[in-house]
Order: C-alpha cells, then sequence, then structure tokens
C-alpha cells in the first residue's frame, strides 16, 4: 500500500497541463496497491477527466489497472468498483512471502489489516487444527499454513472468491496442509476438532458463535473478529462472545483484543482472541 500526503509531482506536472487549475489540487494524494493493481479514490468533481487521471497515476505508478474506490457489501463483502483504466483486474499481492491471487475489482483485500494477517503468521505452530469459517482467499489462515505449519480447513460459501482459494493453496504449496470447502460454514460437519478457529468477518459475526463454539474443542482459541460501536467498547465485543457461549454452556476468557480499523464514522473493527471451556 502506498499512503502519500502530496500528489506525485510527476502526476502533478502531467496534469497540471491538461486540468483546469481548481481540480489539480484535488488530485488523489493517497491510493492502495494491490498487486498491479491500483484502486484509486476520486472526488466527484474529478468525473469528466476520470479516465485520462487513471491512465497518468498508472504509467507514474507502474501499474495495469487503475480501479475508482466504491461500495463493499453484501454476504460475501463483494466490491463494485469501476474500471477505469485498463482491463485486467486479477492480480497477484505478494506480502510477508505469501501470494494472494484475487480478482481486485470484485474481492475485498485490504493492505490495512495486514498486521493481523502478519500476527496469524505467528500464532498457530505445527500440529495445530484451525478451522477458518470465512476463508476468503485465504487472507488469515494462508499465513498459518505457510508460516505456522499448522493444518487449516478453510470454508468459503462464494463459489468466485473458493477459485481464487483453491488457487492460492496451490501458488503457496500448502495443498498437503490446508483443505478447502465450499459450502456455507453452518453446513460443516465437524464437531469439536479445532484448536483454533478464525472468524474474520464483520457486521454479522456473532451469528456464528454457537457453530464456532461446537467445532472447537476444549479451550480451543477462537479469533473473534466484528464491528463495534465506539461507544460500546471495550465491553464490547467480548461481552456478547461471552454471553452467547454461556448460553451454550461454555465459558470464555479473553486473552487479548485489537482495534485493527475504523469501519465507519464511529464505528471500530475489532478482534478479539477468546480462550473457550466446555463446562
Amino acid at each position: 500500500m502506498v499512503r502519500t500526503q502530496v500528489i506525485k509531482p510527476r502526476i502533478r506536472e502531467i496534469l497540471s497541463k491538461e486540468l483546469p487549475p481548481e481540480l489539480v489540487g484535488m488530485l488523489p494524494k493517497h491510493w492502495v496497491r494491490i498487486g498491479d493493481v491500483l484502486i484509486l479514490p476520486l472526488r466527484p468533481e474529478l468525473e469528466p477527466y476520470k479516465h485520462r487521471i487513471a491512465e497518468v497515476y498508472a504509467e507514474v505508478l507502474g501499474v495495469k489497472t487503475v480501479l475508482r474506490k466504491g461500495r463493499i457489501g453484501g454476504e460475501f463483502r463483494e466490491t463494485n468498483y469501476e474500471i477505469l483504466y485498463g482491463s485486467d483486474t486479477v492480480t497477484v499481492h505478494v506480502e510477508n512471502g505469501i501470494k494472494y491471487k484475487l480478482d481486485a475489482a470484485r474481492i475485498m483485500f485490504s493492505p490495512a489489516n495486514v498486521k493481523e494477517r502478519v500476527r496469524m503468521a505467528k500464532v498457530a505452530g505445527p500440529g495445530e487444527l484451525v478451522v477458518d469459517m470465512f476463508a476468503g482467499i485465504g487472507h488469515l489462515s494462508l499465513p498459518m499454513a505457510v508460516h505456522g505449519k499448522a493444518r487449516v480447513i478453510a470454508i468459503e460459501k462464494s463459489p468466485y472468491t473458493f477459485r481464487f482459494l483453491i488457487e492460492n493453496i496451490e501458488l503457496n504449496r500448502v495443498q498437503d496442509r490446508m483443505t478447502a470447502y465450499n459450502i456455507d460454514n453452518r453446513d460443516f460437519p465437524g464437531e469439536n476438532i479445532a484448536d483454533r478457529v478464525l472468524m474474520g468477518y464483520v457486521v454479522t459475526t456473532h451469528e456464528f458463535i454457537p457453530k464456532a463454539l461446537s467445532i472447537a474443542k476444549d479451550e480451543a482459541v477462537i479469533h473473534y473478529h466484528n464491528t463495534v460501536p465506539e461507544r460500546l467498547m471495550p465491553e464490547e465485543p467480548f461481552r456478547t462472545f461471552q454471553r452467547i457461549a454461556r448460553e451454550h454452556g461454555y465459558e470464555a476468557e479473553k486473552l487479548n483484543e485489537l482495534v485493527i480499523k475504523r469501519y465507519a464514522p464511529g464505528v471500530w473493527h475489532v478482534v478479539v482472541d477468546v480462550r473457550v471451556f466446555k463446562k
């Protein structure tokens, strides 16, 4: 990811000859780079020049495709980014020695979550069985299999995303310890098997806590992600997890809590590491 606070001089130099002076200062000062695809936020005032702006950013920054940042939504957290320059939106993003292949125009990949992906590379160890309930392209579980040498069951419901998950398992040569299922995680038959459960989802993650508990062994660790209004922190999201765990006959101990990033005004994406005990 590239973050700058000034418009790159070369970009300013080229576009200042083509844009009205008042628009030059509105050019994006920061962007997200995923592999060789650029995701650019563009103000509405720049709309008439969007394709030329994208072309210049692509040339100066050396990328093949430029997308306009849009909204992310729906069950599969799919993006709906507009293609401004280029046509090929499939790319391979390399981070922490891991190759992530994805379609940047349709599949969310947040460089802002890099610390959590790096952390996951360190928490699991050889011999552990990890169940990733919301695997995506392997965002959080590939680091566990590649660096931690853990065994991973990766569950991803979206058929389109699942194709990239399978490719990423092969790209990173972890077929011997990573198995993928293209199903709804609530249909996963395994019970009482996981040393560690990944719940890398937001907004409605709490609805899946009972399933996570059934997959987990006694004293397993669950990495529980959710979005939380700031006014409910720091009690949430652990309070809700603990309440649901108790309703299902479990005790829960909070081991760690980290704020990942701002999700919306006054709302934060948080992860809590919880150890669960079967009574």
